[in-house]
Formats: structure tokens, sequence, C-alpha cells
């Protein structure tokens, strides 16, 4: 993308904003089930979403994972719909379906027909209060779950270096658990524990109801009556405090992996949305990480990667809207020749650089155009806008975030940017990973590749 359309992308910016694009319909169930409806008919297409504000957050030692693992239960039946019976209904009404779990909530999604919005609601409002967890069924699971977690973080070395910084980076905070739970606990669920989760958490009073799509809110409100208005709430206990306690210096660590390229992953802790002094830090953090990591032109790849040439890659990331605060992360893998001791030090310079110096109003202007551009394309998507609205709710937020994230992104300065960097990108906050390359066994890349 050009600076002209860059620029002409960021002028037309507040005709995105506008109230018609982005107007909500809420209503609240007797139960406690909200209902957030979009309307959006550019096709005859509506996105459904049940979420539930429990995640691996949730969790305690010794059940880290058992979101997760329910999730995969919440497809195994009821008495009305038998185990396979959910996706067998959805596919053969044309429909896609699927779920999600991270780290502050779980979710269940079908995308259908806009007219068969009626068996998605059916089905979600049966197993949210009448799910069967059977032994026979867990111990299926049990072993797929296990499969995931190989393929997924223990054959993959960044990953596994991804899952052992968090659990070094993070000293109180439930982040520092994955999401997919620790082996031992995955190994040891047992029905008892899903099925007191399950009474715990999944309850209408504590789900939102989410339909983006070609659908008129009051026919969608009177749908949720009619499917969800008589299941029972639950006494929701409130979740105790677990702020993450001040880290007082650097921390290292090495992981030591099958992998064939060294990298390194570096995590500064800084504030979200919900846990910033200020509001506007978590944008500014936003407009931070975009200077960084925005496209070709931004600095780590223009001058990590094409200009010194001493990473193959690099990027930087940071999420504003979780539950708790958590971390500015950079990452790259060094280029041949190069060590990753020296990119630690280009990335700290990168750091440096943005503390002393004020970016440039041309900068400051094209980053801003791509994230924004980057949010309004997103908005094309059904599910993207569901689960912009399902997220924000979901961590507590609130829906009408939303439509605060284009201005509050515009009204970001370079003195702003600059004064995060110097409050929160500091070294006594700073986590590193260093990933040590081991030797691939060869015979398991041949016996893998068959």
């Amino acid at each position: 993308m050009n600076n002209r359309l860059l620029c002409t992308v960021l002028l037309c910016l507040p005709v995105f904003t506008s109230s018609a694009e982005t107007k909500v319909f809420e209503h609240t169930l007797a139960n406690g089930l909200k209902v957030l409806v979009k309307e959006d008919h550019r096709s005859p297409v509506a996105v459904s979403q049940v979420w539930y504000k429990v995640g691996s957050s949730y969790e305690h030692g010794g059940i880290t994972g058992i979101s997760h693992m329910l999730e995969h239960m919440m497809f195994k039946g009821t008495d009305k719909h038998p185990a396979g019976e959910f996706s067998r209904i959805i596919a053969e009404n044309g429909g896609d379906e699927n779920a999600f779990t991270g780290q502050d909530y779980t979710a269940y999604f079908q995308t259908m027909e806009a007219s068969r919005l009626a068996v998605s609601f059916e089905l979600e409002a049966d197993r949210m209060r009448n799910l069967h967890l059977l032994p026979e069924e867990l111990k299926k699971e049990l072993q797929v779950v296990t499969e995931e977690r190989r393929m997924r973080t223990d054959d993959n070395p960044q990953a596994k270096m991804q899952e052992h910084f968090n659990s070094v980076a993070y000293s109180n905070s439930p982040y520092k658990h994955p999401v997919i739970g620790w082996p031992a606990d995955i190994a040891n669920y047992t029905v008892e524990d899903l099925q007191a989760w399950y009474q715990r958490w999944y309850a209408p009073n504590n789900a939102t109801l989410v339909v983006v799509g070609d659908v008129q809110p009051k026919a969608v409100f009177d749908l949720a009556e009619k499917y969800f208005g008589a299941l029972k709430p639950s006494d929701i206990k409130a979740l105790k405090p677990q702020t993450e306690i001040e880290q007082l210096g650097v921390r290292k660590l090495i992981v030591k992996a099958p992998a064939k390229l060294p990298s390194i992953l570096m995590g500064y802790k800084v504030p979200v949305l919900k846990t910033a002094e200020n509001e506007w830090e978590a944008y500014a953090l936003e407009v931070l990480a975009g200077v960084l990591d925005g496209g070709n032109s931004a600095r780590l790849s223009s001058e990590l990667v094409r200009g010194k040439q001493i990473a193959v890659s690099a990027g930087a990331g940071y999420g504003l809207t979780s539950r708790m605060s958590a971390l500015f992360e950079l990452d790259a893998t060094p280029s041949e020749g190069k060590t990753v001791a020296e990119l630690e030090a280009a990335l700290k310079e990168q750091v440096r650089s943005l503390q002393q110096n004020l970016i440039s109003s041309e900068e400051l202007q094209r980053i801003k155009a791509q994230v924004l551009a980057s949010d309004i394309y997103q908005k094309d998507s059904g599910f993207y806008q569901a689960m912009e609205i399902g997220t924000l709710e979901t961590v507590g937020l609130g829906w009408q975030k939303a439509d605060e994230y284009v201005p509050k992104i515009n009204q970001v300065t370079a003195e702003q940017v600059r004064d995060v960097a110097r409050k929160y990108l500091i070294e006594d906050h700073l986590s590193i990973a260093y990933l040590e390359p081991q030797t691939i066994n060869s015979s398991v890349e041949k016996k893998e590749a068959k």
C-alpha cells in the first residue's frame, strides 16, 4: 500500500465509525443471558456465537486446560442430541461450526443461512444445561487432546518456547498456564472434574449470545427467548483477583528443543485497556506495536530484516483487550552467521530509539492508517464483527468499546508513543527466552513425512 493511499484511508476513517454501521442491539433475558445483535444485510448469512466467561485464566493448578477439554466434550451429546448429532445437523443445514478456547473465554459458533438461525439456537440451548459427560467419551477425547498438544506444542519449537516463556515471564498471573493445559493435568482429568467445571460456568447468566448477519434484532430476541428463556441461571461466584506481582529484574531462560534455527522472544509487562492507569496508554502501545511491526515499511522489517540483514524475520505483538495485564512481545530469528545475542542487542536498540526520539508525523500517520485500515477491512467479515463484540463483552470491557477504537487510535500522539515506551519497556520488567536448536531426529522426520 503506497503512502498516498494510506493517507486517503486515514482521511476517510471517520466514515467507517458512523453509528449506522456499528449499531448493536442489546437485550438481556430474565435468566441473565445477554443477547447482542448486529445487522449486516450484505449476504443472506448469519453468524451465531455463544461466549462463556471462562478460559484458562480461570483455572488453578491441577486442572489446567480443563476449559479447553470441556470445549471438546461439548460436542459429545445430550439426551435429545446424542454424540455426533450436533455437527451432523449443522452440516445437514448447510452450516459450518466449531469452537475455541482462550485465556479469558470459551466460544462456540455456527455460520448458516440466516433462516436457519433457529437450528443453531436450539442446539446451543440444549447443550448449555443438558450436556452428558460420559467416561467412555472422555477417554476418547483425552487421546484427541493429547495428540493436539503433541502436534501444536510439543513438536513445534516456537510454540514450546512460547509456553516455557509464559511460565517464567509471569509469577502468579494465571496467564502463565497454557490454554491446552500441562500434560500431567490433561492425563488426569476425571468426569467429576469436568462436571464441576461445567456446572460452575456453563449457565445463561455467564454467557453472551452474539448474532451478526442478515437478521432483524426483534426476531432474534424472540427466538432467543423461545430457546434459551427457560434455562435456569446459576449462582456464579466472582473470581478472586490474581494481580501479577511486580517484576524486580530481567528474567532469562534457554529452551533446548529440536529445531532448524535459533530464535529469541522478549516480553515486557504492560497494561491493557482494563488495567491501564490512563486508557490512552493501551492505544499508544497498540500504535507502538504498529511502528515496529506494521507491514514491510515498519521498523523491524525495514531495519533488521532488509536493512542490516541480521534477521530473517522479526515481529512485535500486543493485545489490548485481555482481561488482565499482559506482555508486549518482540520475536526474531537471526540470519545465517548472526547470533541471538546480536539480535537481542538490535531489538533493544529499537526500543531505546523509541524511548529517546519522537517518531515523525509521517511515520505516525502511516502506522495509524495501517492499524485502522486493518480494523476496517476485518469488519467485512461477519465472523470478525461477532468476534470483536464477543471478546469485548466477555472480558468485561463492553461491546461499546468497538466504536471507540478508531477515534482513540487517531488521537494517539508521538509524545504518547514515546512516553509508554519509556514507562513500560524497561529492563526490570523484561523476560527473554532463547531457543537453542537441538539435533532433529532424521528418522522421526522421515516417518512423519510418510
